[in-house]
């Protein structure tokens, strides 16, 4: 559990003594004479302990990051010993599947999404939490019904949402026009996206990478895109355990591109850089340990792509030397002193240019 959770932590720790005290765990269950001890280990948060291996490396006291696979968990995981990592939802669904039965389970959900699901919500919404329901509710019911969401504060209007959680992509709120074209998507087009039906299927046609926690991230309207791109960049290229490359980079420059941006020294290219640095950085079997590049790359890519036009409104809208000055502010001795020394040439029109003070030196 991470050591974060310290309220949590006491909640879990009073259930477990009841559970021992009802005899549901240690010696001798309930006359069975089977024996199962459960013990709670706190350590240190980490994104990528939300993957089996980094969690199983936090457990044993190392530093948590992803191993190296094979050898897969169930042949060999914590301690060496083979180790079966469940989520603490799918477990806590099996009392249900077993005591009311298979048929009782499909009853709920969608054709393809079958059960109950944990749905999150946060943000500037009446009510925040945590609240289960059939998967297969739509996005925008999550945020304005009473039973959960009950709308944002003030009555204003949603800009974006990150359906479930920041990796698995963005959507547009209701600040856009409801499509005309009612059941057609396209991701490039600027329409309200919240009738997105969240199951394990409809998110995709919105071209996000999935469900995920089902946990709604939502954006007002009155909040800069910029920053929203500035605090995805800035959590992923922390949270990168650094030991791929392309993820340790990849996360890193667009943190620094996404802080240009904001500073309001931004440039189109950037906007084109993003989108390639998302394309190039995850996908690629075999050459990342964990999904975090994709998980990394993908809001980024949405943010971009879906909201291009602020981004552009905004670069447009910058002073015609924001940039320089920019680049001056950030790195005077790599870009200032050597030009102004004739030690360096001066980029100009797609050539290098000695400097004029230069000439003849």
């Amino acid at each position: 559990m991470r050591g974060e959770f310290a309220e949590q932590f006491h909640v879990l720790q009073k259930a477990l003594d009841e559970a021992y005290a009802a005899g549901y765990f240690g010696t001798n269950i309930l006359g069975s004479g089977y024996n199962l001890k459960c013990y709670i280990h706190r350590g240190a948060g980490a994104y990528v302990c939300g993957e089996e291996t980094g969690l199983i490396e936090s457990l044993e006291g190392k530093r948590g990051w992803p191993r190296i696979k094979p050898p897969f968990p169930a042949v060999e995981g914590a301690f060496r010993k083979p180790t079966v990592v469940n989520n603490v939802e799918t477990l806590a669904c099996l009392p249900h599947i077993l005591t009311r039965g298979l048929d009782w389970w499909s009853s709920i959900g969608t054709a393809n999404s079958k059960g109950p699901k944990m749905f999150c919500i946060s943000g500037p919404v009446n009510r925040p939490g945590c609240y289960e329901a059939p998967l297969g509710i739509t996005l925008r019911t999550l945020i304005y019904s009473p039973d959960f969401g009950g709308g944002l504060r003030a009555g204003k209007k949603v800009k974006c949402v990150f359906p479930g959680g920041l990796s698995m992509g963005a959507l547009r709120g209701d600040l856009f026009p409801k499509n005309p074209t009612l059941g057609e998507i396209d991701p490039k087009q600027d329409f309200d996206e919240l009738d997105c039906i969240l199951d394990f299927d409809d998110v995709r046609r919105y071209d996000l990478l999935g469900l995920g926690t089902a946990a709604a991230v939502v954006i007002s309207e009155d909040t800069d895109i910029r920053d929203v791109l500035v605090n995805v960049a800035r959590f992923y290229a922390m949270e990168s355990c650094g030991q791929c490359t392309q993820c340790r980079e990849g996360t890193m420059w667009m943190y620094k591109i996404a802080q240009r941006l904001r500073a309001g020294a931004g440039r189109t290219l950037d906007l084109d850089l993003l989108e390639e640095v998302t394309r190039n950085m995850g996908m690629m079997p075999g050459l990342s340990i964990c999904g975090l590049p994709d998980g990394a790359a993908w809001p980024i890519r949405t943010l971009v792509y879906k909201f291009r036009r602020e981004f552009e409104r905004h670069i447009t809208a910058q002073a015609p030397d924001a940039v320089e000055k920019y680049a001056r502010q950030v790195n005077p001795a790599a870009y200032d002193l050597p030009v102004l020394r004739g030690q360096a040439k001066v980029h100009l029109g797609g050539t290098f240019q000695v400097p004029p003070d230069a000439k003849g030196g």
